[in-house]
This record gives structure tokens, C-alpha cells and sequence, in this order.
């Protein structure tokens, strides 16, 4: 019996199984175009999962099935070198790829790139956190062509913890990176200030957490990529029912699907979405610049393996269906516990967008609208200052009941954290004043209960210091 096989052979057999690969995925793909002619609300149920998907690879299963399993069989050497070089569609290996991840990289990227003229790709991690990471590591790296400064990179500095933490500590002081902060995000001329030829990238939130604050997203956008530098925005907050930062020109976008998108808080995971042909002038490679998250997901991440489960991935899709509705419902209910603190007598001052008289609500109208709609939707967090400092936001916190107390937010339920003890406690006095974070803010992420009751709880807690 001859086991050799003879590689002009071995090359006729590659080629008819990359043909048949590509034969398939050319079908699914036309699925997936059709599917994005529906609305929003359609996406987020169907997805890329049609089903021709779900009748060809999985049996007629009507939901995404969860494929647990770390690896992927293989009929013959043909399929598996063809997978291995990446020359077909597979997943071969669930720290590089997974169908259930899959799946919902395809859903997500679709959502972000609603009723645009361009394509999205989107790769999923481990966390909000690493995508994060994960997103801004690689633009960080030596390019051929380097300016004659220091390289550096512009964020705002109202932003999340974590992230402060990260660009501030990580990439600042550990690896001798400079960091621009912009301390007003609604001043463009600020962010005109630091960007320059040497910065790699321009860092937003939008809405930010925990202090509502956004930027001119298409002014900024056109000030970074006159520098040739590519504007990331993290849009956890808004979700694509509110806010899809592509449209308004940002080259890519994160979100931690820890937070809203999964409302159950049965997973910690994050996405990083890339538009087709990111402004990055320096990019070391075409294919970096043309399908960025791609490119993150077939080479770094491999090899970093910032992976998420499938099982949270199952998790994400279940939530992701209801995300249209949901982000309507919270809204609607989060301002009508916005006004109701507004009149309270122990209340400083209440921070959320849509109130008329923050002072940034104007530009907030511009942005945040719920998908399919012309009404304005602000999301579901807000903060609100305690009269009396930290001694009294500490009583009106513990006499919390049905709200939670806990650090999370996007959650089905409400919770509330004091952001200056915990989620930027890190940060220090200096971060925490850059951030403009108060000692006596309570942040509240305001769930699916009746407003009735939310407000209900509100007022008992705060006759604590009447």
C-alpha cells in the first residue's frame, strides 16, 4: 500500500476543497447580506444564524447551539492544512476561534454597521477589559515609519476605571508611553491640542461611566484622522440600539458585553468591532488597516489567546435579541428617576444626559437615538450627588434594599455603587479629579423594575438624612 502522497496531487485535492469551502461560505454570506436589509430589531433575533445556517451545520437547531467542545475534527489532511493556513472558513481551535463565538461576532459586527455602505468585523474576548487591551495593544507597536517625538496616544479622562488604570499605569508608567488626557471631551480644540504626528491612536467613552459625559464624535473623529490616526470609541453604555459610532466616523469601537448587551450578568466578556479600512497611516501592513478586528483575531490574539467562552457567547446571544426593546424600556425609566431626583431636596445635583439642563444634553440629542426611531434614548445610568458629603451618601447607600449594592451596571436589575470608594478608588485623589469624580456620587444603573418602585426605594433611602 503506497502512503506517499504526491504533492502535485496533494496541491489538485487542496484546491477542490478550498472550492467547496468557499462554495458554501459564498452562500452564507448571501444570507447574511439579506438579513441586513431587515431592521435593527429582526438583526438582533436572527443574526447570522439563518436558517440555511441552521439547516446545513446544525441539524435545523432553531437557537445557536453551544459548541463547548476546545477543538475541531477533521476528515483529512486537506481540511485540516486548509484550516490551519486559514485558506478555509473553520475553527480548528477555540482560543483562535468557536461557531458559537462566531455567531456572535457576525450578529455584533452587523449591528454596529446598520444600514451603513460599509462592512464591520468583530472579534470577542475574554472581558470588556481585554478587549480593550487587546484593541490598543497593537497600535502601540514600532512602525517603520516613526514620527521624531516620542510616541504618545490621546483618551479623555472620564472614563472607566479600568481603562484609566491600563493606559495610565500599564502602558504610562510601566512602559514609558505618554498619555494625553483630555480633561473636557466636549472641547474639541482640546483634543486638536494633543493630537499630533506620533500619536497612535485617539481614545473615547461614549456616554462615559461614571460621569455622563460625551464628545463631538464626527468633529473629533475628522481632527484624528487629519493626523492619520484612528479614533476608538467605547460604547458599552449606548449599545448599537443607541449609538453606532461607526456611522459618525470612528474607526473602531468596544464594549464590554459584560454590561448591557448581556443584561442577565451571567458573563463577563467584550467586543471589538473595526470598520473596513480604519484611517491608520502608518499601519506596518495593508490587511491591518483593511479588516482590523480580523487581523486582531487570526494573528495577536491567537497567540495572546484573550479568548471568550462559548458558553458566554450562548449567553450574549440569548440576551442580544431583546437589546432594542430593553435599551427603550430602561431609558424611558431611567428619566422618569432622573426627574424624580431632580426635585428631591437632598439631591446636589443629578447627572444624566437627558435632562434639559445638563450641559451637555444638546449635543447628547445629536447622538443618542433609539435605532429605527426619531426618539432620543439616553441608556440607563446615572449619577447623582448626595448633600452632606461621602458621611451622608454612605447612609442613603446602606438603607438601599432592592437596588444592590455592587459594582456592575447593564444589569436586568438595579444597582448602585459610590464610584469614588470603588470603581476608582484605584485611580487616587489626582485620577478621581482628572475624571471628576466626586466623593459623595452615587452611580445607579436602573434595571427592568416598575419606575414606581425604583423611585419608591429612592426616596426611603435618601429619609435617612432628612
Amino acid at each position: 500500500m503506497n502512503l506517499v502522497v504526491n504533492s502535485s496531487d496533494f496541491e489538485t485535492e487542496l484546491e477542490r476543497v478550498v472550492s467547496e469551502a468557499s462554495r458554501k461560505q459564498a452562500i452564507w454570506e448571501r444570507e447574511i447580506e439579506e438579513m441586513k436589509r431587515k431592521n435593527f430589531a429582526t438583526i438582533c433575533v436572527h443574526g447570522a444564524y439563518t436558517p440555511g445556517e441552521a439547516l446545513r451545520n446544525n441539524n435545523g437547531s432553531i437557537i445557536e447551539p453551544v459548541y463547548s467542545s476546545s477543538a475541531q475534527a477533521f476528515e483529512n489532511t486537506y481540511w485540516l492544512e486548509g484550516a490551519l493556513s486559514y485558506k478555509i472558513p473553520a475553527w480548528v481551535y477555540s482560543r483562535i476561534a468557536n461557531p458559537t463565538i462566531g455567531y456572535l461576532e457576525l450578529l455584533i459586527a452587523m449591528l454596529e454597521s446598520y444600514r451603513q455602505p460599509f462592512n464591520a468585523s468583530a472579534l470577542c474576548t475574554s472581558s470588556g477589559m481585554s478587549a480593550i487591551k487587546t484593541a490598543t495593544e497593537p497600535l502601540l507597536i514600532n512602525l517603520k515609519n516613526e514620527g521624531t517625538g516620542e510616541k504618545n496616544f490621546v483618551s479623555m479622562a472620564q472614563c472607566y476605571g479600568g481603562t484609566f488604570q491600563l493606559f495610565n499605569e500599564r502602558y504610562g508608567k510601566e512602559r514609558g508611553i505618554e498619555v494625553r488626557w483630555v480633561k473636557d471631551p466636549a472641547d474639541a480644540g482640546e483634543w486638536e491640542e494633543n493630537i499630533d504626528e506620533n500619536t497612535r491612536f485617539v481614545y473615547g467613552e461614549m456616554p462615559s461611566n461614571p460621569r455622563q459625559v460625551i464628545f463631538d464624535l464626527e468633529r473629533v473623529a475628522k481632527i484624528a484622522h487629519a493626523h492619520g490616526t484612528p479614533l476608538i470609541v467605547d460604547s458599552t453604555i449606548a449599545t448599537p440600539a443607541l449609538m453606532r459610532p461607526l456611522e459618525h466616523g470612528a474607526d473602531i469601537v468596544i464594549h464590554s458585553l459584560t454590561k448591557s448587551i448581556t443584561a442577565s450578568g451571567r458573563v463577563v466578556g467584550g467586543a471589538i468591532v473595526s470598520r473596513q479600512n480604519i484611517v491608520w497611516e502608518n499601519a506596518p501592513d495593508k490587511e491591518m488597516r483593511h479588516d482590523f478586528a480580523s487581523w486582531v483575531k487570526l494573528w495577536p490574539a491567537r497567540d495572546a489567546g484573550p479568548c471568550m467562552s462559548a458558553e458566554g457567547a450562548a449567553h450574549c446571544l440569548d440576551s442580544i435579541k431583546t437589546l432594542r426593546m430593553r435599551m427603550d424600556s430602561m431609558s424611558r425609566t431611567t428619566m422618569a428617576v432622573a426627574e424624580f431626583l431632580e426635585t428631591h431636596k437632598m439631591i446636589e445635583n443629578v447627572d444624566y444626559l437627558g435632562l434639559e439642563n445638563h450641559s451637555l444634553h444638546s449635543l447628547a440629542k445629536k447622538y443618542l437615538k433609539l435605532v429605527d426611531s426619531d426618539e432620543n434614548c439616553y441608556g440607563q445610568i446615572l449619577g447623582f450627588t448626595i448633600k452632606g458629603g461621602l458621611e451622608n451618601t454612605r447612609s442613603v447607600f446602606n438603607k438601599l434594599n432592592l437596588i444592590m449594592r455592587a459594582t456592575d451596571l447593564g444589569r436586568i436589575k438595579s444597582l448602585a455603587t459610590i464610584p469614588s470608594v470603588s470603581t476608582h478608588y484605584q485611580q487616587g485623589e489626582e485620577g478621581r479629579r482628572l475624571a471628576k469624580v466626586p466623593a459623595n456620587m452615587i452611580r445607579l444603573s436602573v434595571g427592568a423594575e416598575d419606575a414606581r418602585d425604583i423611585i419608591d426605594e429612592l426616596d426611603n433611602a435618601l429619609k435617612a438624612i432628612h
